[in-house]
């Protein structure tokens, strides 16, 4: 067989199991025997990338990421519907299209909670997808819809023309994995599976829409050269026809049907894998659409009846407080249970202190709850005329309920902030700090083993990382001695590193790669950063007052000296080897700006530093040079209407020479 003729077999294989797993929910292979297929057409699309098709069933995974999203025109625009919130209204528009067309029928969908895209098919190819946008213009996020493994792309026996209209959502249980992992991590959390889905389908990288496990209901056919339908649900049959996902629908004729049905979605809602905020109806008859036509918002012939929030009272039992990976403190608030949206909720977030205060929330309190973006249980407010007397304003603790250590309020904002320097519940992400490159610089100490050293019990702390043995970390390896051997060596070497590596590495607020270089050389050692007073930090260049305090408050800390007497008696450098012995740069603001050929930024900021300069990211009237390479944009404009003088990488080169 020929290779191409390979190659399109295979893809036809791969597209045809993804729609036994995906859409029908039957697999007819096992998923190593789809592994293998999909292996195979890698290996044949590296091998002769020239015969590779765009809609590889090898893109599900995401291509190349994308610079920008580029606007699409939709060929048939992408009309918003008119919300109805109570029964009256739906009935008052059941009676409207009964004055206009003559023994109506109606369908009635549940109304997806997600994103709406248009996709597009050219002689049964998917060609693009864009999103809704303002109806007219949407973007185009064909990549990032390639990766969704129910999104067919390629059709058999198509029009020549084909534009259907989807809803894109994340299913339930992929978003509260979503949003455990972004917890864990210290991340901010989406606040329902829609936002977390538009989020994830405007992704810049595929691979990152990819990972996110998005999922498409097909409700309606937009174009179809060459084909006549004389109904919406013989348009949704066909497409399901051609195997697409499509949304459900029920047929009926009058409203007290339709009230059974709005209020039947409406009770079994929360059975769905989806979210959905509404069940929608339409008139059928797609002769009758036309004839009813659309004002300048939304069609005449169908509305979205949308359901109202459910709140419900509970009593605030206790408030519990959680340190993150990142410190920051998180209140929490236990309440009696209570039936919220299809599950019981025992308790719901409380953000942070400014949110307490600011609804004077307080343990004992007859609350009001409901479910945000009928996902995540939160406190709208309190019942104060329940309110028990004695009850006193809640504060979130001024110590670290994990490690004791001081807790700070971010400058810029409303979170509260563990500082202990070997806070267990921060230990994973401030061991991956302390590795970094810009830091200790330790290869081999990724994520994953930084999680199997703290499970097993072998550090709680960054220095215990120059106290391991090869016999405490061989069995984190299945096979051969050489990555524990290679991460010990790794470790050892990085005890010489620079003492502004070091102190970088430590996570003193504020404290970034660029000013540990200068603290390093400023005070010469650890020591003598750690001996300076606040009035001395402040004389130094890029030091101000409120980083000189957090300087002081950390060295101060006991989890802090504890960690630096560890780190001293593992032999680690707490010395500065970088001596400025050429000051032509002294009191220079450089910019760099452009894609540099001649070195990287690294290497470059590395050497204004040496002779005495500094290298900053914006360009302002203290700026010294602007050092432009390849398509310089807005600082290079920036620079020449400030009158800063631009050098080319040459130019530059030859100051430093």
């Amino acid at each position: 067989m020929q290779p191409q003729e390979e190659m399109k077999l295979l893809a036809a294989q791969l597209e045809q199991a993804n729609y036994r797993y995906y859409v029908l929910d039957d697999p007819e292979i096992t998923d190593y025997e789809y592994d293998m297929m999909l292996r195979k057409l890698e290996d044949l699309e590296a091998e002769y990338p020239a015969l590779a098709s765009p809609n590889s069933p090898t893109k599900r995974v995401g291509g190349k990421a994308l610079s920008q999203f580029v606007k699409v025109e939709h060929a048939v625009p992408l009309e918003s519907l008119q919300d109805v919130f109570s029964m009256d209204e739906l009935a008052d528009y059941v009676a409207r299209v009964r004055e206009e067309i003559s023994e109506p029928e109606f369908t009635v969908e549940p109304k997806v909670d997600g994103l709406s895209v248009a996709l597009e098919y050219i002689d049964g190819e998917f060609v693009r997808g864009a999103t809704r946008g303002d109806g007219r213009i949407g973007e185009d996020v064909t990549e990032n819809l390639r990766t969704i493994r129910t999104i067919p792309l390629r059709l058999e026996n198509a029009p020549q023309r084909l534009i259907v209209r989807g809803e894109v959502f994340m299913p339930r249980a992929v978003f509260e994995k979503l949003n455990e992992k972004r917890e864990a991590a210290g991340e901010t959390l989406f606040a329902n599976p829609r936002n977390a889905a538009a989020g994830s389908l405007r992704q810049l990288d595929p691979k990152v829409a990819a990972e996110r496990q998005l999922d498409i209901l097909i409700f309606n056919l937009q174009l179809a050269e060459g084909k006549i339908f004389s109904t919406h649900s013989e348009t949704l049959d066909y497409l399901r026809e051609l195997k697409f996902k499509t949304i459900p629908y029920t047929l009926c004729q009058d409203m007290e049907t339709a009230k059974s049905l709005v209020e039947r979605i409406d009770e079994t809602r929360y059975d769905l894998a989806y979210d959905i905020d509404g069940a929608v109806m339409k008139l059928n008859d797609l002769a009758g659409r036309g004839k009813m036509g659309s004002t300048s918002k939304f069609p005449k012939w169908a509305v979205a009846y949308k359901y109202p929030p459910e709140i419900k009272r509970t009593l605030l039992t206790d408030i519990v407080v959680q340190v993150g990976r990142t410190g920051v403190l998180t209140p929490k608030a236990v309440v009696a249970p209570v039936r919220l949206a299809g599950t019981t909720v025992t308790n719901a977030t409380l953000h942070n202190q400014d949110f307490i205060s600011e609804k004077d929330i307080r343990i004992g309190d007859t609350v009001l709850i409901r479910k945000a973006g009928e996902i995540i249980p939160e406190i709208l407010g309190v019942v104060p005329e329940l309110r028990q007397e004695k009850s006193s304003p809640y504060f979130l603790p001024e110590r670290c309920p994990v490690c004791g250590a001081k807790v700070e309020r971010d400058l810029d904002g409303a979170a509260m902030r563990c500082t202990g320097a070997e806070c267990p519940a921060q230990l994973s992400r401030n061991i991956e700090h302390f590795v970094s490159r810009d830091a200790m610089n330790i290869d081999g100490l990724g994520s994953a083993i930084v999680e199997q050293l703290i499970s097993n019990g072998l550090i709680s702390s960054p220095a215990d990382l120059y106290y391991l043995t090869l016999d405490e970390i061989s069995a984190l390896w299945k096979n051969g001695d050489k990555a524990p051997k290679k991460l010990l060596s790794s470790i050892e070497n990085s005890k010489k590193n620079d003492v502004s590596k070091l102190i970088y590495a430590l996570g003193i607020r504020q404290v970034g790669a660029k000013a540990a270089k200068v603290l390093a050389q400023q005070f010469g050692s650890l020591d003598g950063l750690m001996q300076a007073s606040a009035e001395q930090l402040t004389a130094v260049r890029d030091i101000g007052a409120i980083t000189a305090q957090f300087i002081v408050e950390w060295f101060a800390d006991e989890q802090s000296k504890h960690l630096i007497e560890r780190l001293r008696d593992a032999g680690v450098n707490f010395n500065c080897d970088i001596q400025i012995e050429d000051t032509r740069f002294s009191g220079m603001t450089f910019v760099l700006t452009g894609a540099l050929s001649l070195f990287t930024r690294d290497e470059a900021t590395e050497k204004i530093e040496l002779f005495g300069g500094k290298a900053s990211g914006s360009v302002s009237k203290k700026t010294t040079y602007v050092v432009a390479g390849e398509n310089a944009g807005s600082k290079l404009q920036k620079a020449n209407e400030l009158g800063i003088p631009v050098l080319s990488e040459q130019e530059f080169l030859d100051m430093l020479q």
